[in-house]
């Protein structure tokens, strides 16, 4: 099969590589960064778009739309489809976001963190998917299959749901790491001391439940810690209001009458 990319960031080289490694053939890309557009297209051996009217239809079997969730609308009413299924790769937009671009449309979205750099090779990443018509399930599930052993359907409600698990799952996580860098060098620490503790963080919730696993002085309601911890965030009020949000938040989870 043979598709067109719309963008030049993580997912589409993510999509565009694994794709044609699978065997399809990408026909062009188009994207505003013109030096990464020209890296993208000459890897994936692909002619480059120099504007968005040059993306036409029946140029390719499946058009992905790879751009930010905020530029996804107003790129697609710059297409019109009869034949080539459009495909937008957000888990935040609706399915409909895209329906007057093209006939036949579609979501396909990977419930993981991507990096240009730092693609996966492995065939385990969750591809939630989603279509509009029998024609556009048959060759979304065929790429899909060029990509991972695991894709599943998930529409909008669903999707969105998931989205937001996957944002508190690894954006804000990361976040936590990056403040945990921050306070680890601000007092001459070595943060890779807790990399063993991350670690088994993780391993942990691989095979039980996170809240069955949870420690900590707030699921153990040590007053004297939690105050002492407030005390040296004293000077760092953004932290104080985030250890205090997330201290209540445990304490809610596991203690809901204490807080009543």
């Amino acid at each position: 099969m043979t598709f067109s990319i719309i963008g030049s960031g993580n997912i589409a080289w993510f999509f565009g590589k694994r794709l044609a490694a699978g065997g399809h053939q990408c026909k062009g890309v188009y994207g505003r960064n013109a030096t990464a557009v020209k890296e993208l297209a000459d890897g994936l051996l692909s002619n480059r778009f120099g504007a968005i009217n040059e993306v036409r239809d029946e140029d390719a079997d499946v058009c992905f739309l790879a751009v930010s969730d905020a530029s996804i609308e107003e790129v697609a009413k710059q297409l019109h489809f009869k034949k080539t299924i459009l495909v937008h790769m957000s888990g935040a937009q609706p399915l409909d976001i895209i329906k007057d671009a093209a006939k036949d449309h579609a979501v396909l979205w990977p419930v993981y963190s991507i990096l240009k750099n730092n693609t996966p090779g492995h065939r385990e990443i969750p591809i939630a998917w989603e279509v509009s018509s029998d024609r556009a399930k048959r060759f979304v599930l065929e790429m899909g299959h060029a990509i991972t052993d695991n894709l599943f359907e998930a529409k909008d409600a669903k999707r969105k749901w998931l989205h937001l698990s996957a944002v508190m799952t690894n954006n804000f996580i990361n976040h936590l790491l990056a403040i945990n860098e921050q306070i680890c060098k601000e007092n001459n620490l070595p943060a890779s001391t807790l990399q063993p503790m991350i670690a088994q963080t993780f391993e942990r919730v691989k095979s039980a439940s996170p809240k069955a696993v949870q420690t900590g002085p707030a699921i153990r309601q040590d007053i004297t810690t939690i105050e002492q911890h407030k005390v040296l965030l004293a000077d760092h009020p953004e932290l104080l209001k985030v250890y205090e949000a997330l201290t209540e938040s445990i304490q809610a989870m596991h203690h809901p009458k204490a807080l009543s």
